[in-house]
């Protein structure tokens, strides 16, 4: 039944989506519809608390592509590729492996173990809101959702398995023809309808709603006196909001935040442009507390030492990002800041684990 009225709503939404240029469902949690935008916060004091925290709200819908709209029967089969094993070389990994929903869609390790067990350079970022993204994974090498479910597939130290043995793996499994069939009529199995239907159950993993969308709405009690105090802290001393902003907090773009790494990071696609290296996509916020440790290469264990690094302002170089600098915080505003990132944390609904075809 509640499959039945969420397709429904699916079917109303389209029409709309039609007119956008985009297809659209309702979400779980509550979405700007259409396209993502960087939204900047001017920090002046013209600004009212009103203005800054409508800037926050939820969206209320889901934005699917045009050419993958949204249907119930391709979650189904992408929440089933999502969680097989049998996908990878070695029948070990899934994507669920390094974007498990037990650690808000990451694995809650440094940096992730691949193919034959072998360490990879960066941690496995989450997939929570992915579906309001611009760009993908930590360089931005992916630019849809769709290209980016393919990568870790094929990646010879990730889940190593070549398109042409993914298919046949696939091909093998009587069932998985008729959820193809079922999920993309007449099409049949291939790269990408993976890559679709990966792409489409990944686009409805949203992070739930907080005691801070409580707070914005206009429940004074949700959170603390602290929390409060860090949110102003967030917006403006510590000028978080430069990098951090909307409300899943990224601006999916891409800073170098002065970590010591070797990693250059979006630079090596831009070789050329100072201020791309060592540059790393920004991560949303959401359901932080649940995705330590932190970074790229998951190189700070707690966000008090996360708070630590920004407040120092990390390894002066040319390609360091204006906003890094040191910040003079006080131990008393660290700890408002750190109050607030907790108000961004959920009480998220148990993920299902799916029965596989046979």
């Amino acid at each position: 039944m509640a499959r039945a009225i969420f397709h429904l709503f699916a079917v109303m939404f389209a029409g709309v989506g039609a007119l956008l240029g985009t297809a659209i469902v309702p979400c779980y949690s509550d979405a700007i519809v259409g396209a993502v935008r960087t939204v900047h916060l001017p920090i002046r004091g013209s600004v009212s608390d009103a203005e800054i925290r409508t800037s926050y709200k939820r969206p209320t819908t889901i934005p699917f592509p045009a050419d993958n709209p949204y249907t119930v029967q391709k979650n189904i089969l992408g929440k089933k590729l999502y969680f097989d094993s049998r996908l990878s070389h070695g029948k070990l990994l899934s994507c669920a492996s390094c974007h498990s929903p037990g650690y808000a869609w990451s694995d809650g390790q440094p940096t992730s173990v691949g193919h034959l067990m072998k360490r990879l350079g960066r941690r496995s970022p989450t997939i929570l809101n992915l579906a309001y993204g611009q760009i993908y994974m930590w360089d931005g090498r992916a630019e849809s959702l769709e290209e980016q479910a393919l990568g870790p597939l094929q990646e010879a130290v990730e889940m190593a398995m070549p398109l042409d043995e993914l298919l046949t793996q696939i091909k093998a499994i009587d069932e998985y023809h008729q959820l193809f069939e079922a999920a993309f009529p007449g099409e049949g199995i291939s790269s990408k309808n993976v890559a679709k239907a990966i792409a489409t159950f990944e686009r409805t993993v949203i992070s739930g709603r907080a005691p801070f969308d409580s707070w914005i709405e206009g429940d004074e009690n949700a959170v603390s006196d602290s929390a409060k105090r860090g949110f102003k802290l967030f917006n403006a001393k510590a000028q978080c909001v430069g990098c951090h902003s909307g409300w899943k907090f990224t601006d999916d773009s891409f800073h170098d935040i002065g970590l010591a790494s070797a990693d250059i990071g979006r630079g090596k696609f831009l070789p050329n442009v100072v201020k791309s290296q060592y540059a790393f996509k920004t991560p949303g916020l959401r359901e932080i507390t649940r995705r330590a440790p932190y970074m790229h290469d998951g190189s700070i264990p707690n966000l008090e030492n996360v708070i630590d690094h920004y407040d120092k302002g990390g390894i002066q170089r040319n390609s360091r990002s204006e906003l890094i600098r040191p910040l003079d915080l006080t131990g008393s505003e660290k700890a408002d800041l750190l109050a607030f990132l907790k108000t961004l944390t959920s009480d998220m609904e148990p993920t299902t684990f799916p029965v596989f075809p046979r």
